[in-house]
């Protein structure tokens, strides 16, 4: 399931964000690369233990845990901290899958905790009249869909996917990146949890939420959360 999660950041947070990463000091992007993106990867980034790349990612943490679309369609256990990126002319991230585990290191902790990247996610920072080329191509079993969304968009998909970055042709696009353990680990259950959990949001506003058959469905979604959850 390949899900836009709508506004998740207003445009006071995304000119602060953007004057930031305009004065940012950027790394190249293969230096966080594994053998296979190493060959495809052409991009730039911050460095994931910079004061900036933790404060801006702690903002979108905070924006993602008040998002109610967000939670619906992905029920997170763990999420990685954010990382950004910057494409400019000439500049792309070729086709790719991305790891199946990555490892989460909490403050205080002494170990690392293994996540299972069950979902990815862009958050676009830029308008996409300022940029072009930089579309995120994801294939499918419908074929390639090609993804251009908002500033302040994000886009939720399988992290099983193959999916690239095509080329930046004009202008400077900045994104970004993280992935997420679900609680429902099987991604046609969470498809199903999705669509019965906007029937009810959306029958709840129509009939109340005190409605007999809107607390019945309500009812046989957190049973289905229950059975499926792995916590």
């Amino acid at each position: 399931m390949i899900t836009p999660i709508r506004s998740l950041l207003g445009s006071t947070q995304l000119a602060q964000i953007r004057s930031l990463l305009d004065r940012a000091d950027w790394v190249d992007g293969r230096s966080s690369a594994g053998a296979q993106a190493l060959e495809v990867k052409r991009n730039r980034q911050l460095p994931a233990d910079s004061t900036l790349a933790q404060q801006l990612g702690d903002l979108i943490l905070a924006a993602l845990s008040r998002h109610p679309t967000f939670i619906s369609a992905a029920l997170p256990l763990r999420i990685m901290p954010p990382l950004f990126n910057r494409y400019e002319a000439g500049e792309t991230y070729g086709l790719h899958v991305d790891n199946a585990i990555r490892f989460l290191q909490s403050p205080g902790q002494a170990a690392a905790t293994a996540l299972r990247t069950d979902l990815s996610a862009t958050l676009f920072l830029d308008d996409p009249d300022n940029y072009d080329g930089g579309e995120l191509q994801i294939e499918s079993s419908f074929g390639a869909q090609s993804i251009k969304l908002a500033a302040g968009d994000l886009i939720l998909y399988p992290a099983s996917s193959q999916h690239r970055v095509t080329p930046v042709t004009r202008g400077s696009r900045s994104c970004a990146v993280f992935w997420l353990q679900s609680m429902v680990r099987d991604s046609s259950q969470r498809e199903m949890l999705f669509d019965l959990d906007q029937s009810v949001q959306s029958l709840g506003s129509e009939l109340g939420q005190a409605h007999e058959d809107v607390m019945r469905l309500s009812g046989l979604y957190h049973n289905l959360v229950r059975q499926w959850a792995q916590t």
